[in-house]
């Protein structure tokens, strides 16, 4: 059950122009312009941000415990500027902890935030941090990821469908090299698979495995799939995205909202929706915003969950062909 909403209260419902100080798991804090509308078309607002991402912190938050993030902000909403902040900001509170991350460009390192509890979290979504960009690694075992993934990007005219139809065929390999995966949308327009590893690896290895399963899904479905990055290639085909798997690049995380018209999240879903949405032909089926994704977890618990701890060995390269 989702907790109660932290701004019932009517002393932290200031004004849009004003600044509150509130208390959250005794940590005092700054919140600002609640009622700044940030997604425009639906008339969402910062306030509306904040109370989504406390009601499912419960599920969210140890899926970004220990894990640098990098904060997505959109200062003026999604129609507006927005930038990428790797380095967590000085002005963050002392209970903001941080991980250090090696660096090809900044001075070798760079000292990314990790949102590893409720005030963290309110904290960032004050910051108008819509987007959660986590690694797939956790401090402080930073070489050493704890899942294959794959992100399945449909070029258009293509759309989730056919994402949902190669992410059939790359479940079915998987399982037969003694592998469970886990699917969520982007909360964009793909689908993105989970295969918990949670013992020993390297990304060099998760990478190499990542690359040759998309190689042979492009092998097995020309005409569906692409594993090769040039935009050209793309077109009515799913490009499978295997160089998430690096220790320099960050995913959207489970349950994170997405900066588009409307406030919508990436949602694990079942193999029997994805199956489902296939049959119907329907795109909607896999399209889920703040509101459905609550009412979601109330009845469903976390779908995610088994990522964090089902534990299973990475393949030989030899087996997967």
């Amino acid at each position: 059950m989702p907790p109660a909403n932290v701004f019932e209260t009517k002393e932290v419902r200031p004004r849009m122009s004003k600044k509150a100080e509130i208390e959250v798991e005794g940590k005092k804090l700054v919140v600002s312009n609640l009622e700044k509308v940030l997604y425009p078309k639906v008339g969402f607002t910062k306030g509306q941000v904040i109370d989504y991402y406390v009601q499912i912190a419960p599920v969210l938050l140890p899926h970004l415990k220990n894990r640098p993030i990098t904060l997505k902000r959109y200062p003026d909403g999604v129609e507006g500027f927005f930038f990428y902040e790797k380095q967590c900001p000085s002005h963050r509170p002392e209970w903001v902890k941080t991980t250090e991350v090696p660096s090809q460009r900044e001075a070798g390192k760079i000292d990314y935030c990790m949102i590893n509890n409720l005030p963290a979290l309110v904290w960032a979504a004050n910051l108008a941090d819509l987007e959660l960009h986590t690694f797939l690694h956790r401090a402080p075992a930073i070489r050493r990821p704890t899942a294959l993934a794959f992100d399945l990007d449909p070029g258009p005219p293509a759309d989730i469908v056919l994402c949902c139809e190669v992410g059939i065929w790359l479940k079915a390999i998987l399982d037969g090299l003694g592998l469970q995966s886990f699917a969520k949308t982007s909360g964009s327009k793909g689908l993105q698979l989970f295969a918990p590893l949670n013992t020993p690896t390297t990304y060099e290895k998760t990478k190499s495995s990542a690359h040759a399963l998309a190689k042979r899904l492009e092998r097995e479905h020309p005409d569906q799939v692409v594993s090769r990055m040039q935009k050209a290639l793309r077109k009515g085909k799913v490009l499978i995205d295997w160089s998430q798997n690096d220790e320099h690049k960050t995913t959207v995380n489970v349950y994170s909202l997405r900066a588009k018209e409307r406030p919508t999240v990436s949602t694990p879903v079942t193999w029997q929706e994805v199956e489902t949405a296939v049959k119907s032909r329907d795109p909607s089926r896999l399209n889920f915003d703040s509101d459905t994704v609550l009412r979601r977890v109330e009845k469903q618990g976390d779908l995610f969950a088994s990522v964090l701890t089902l534990k299973q060995r990475l393949p030989s390269p030899r087996s997967i062909g």
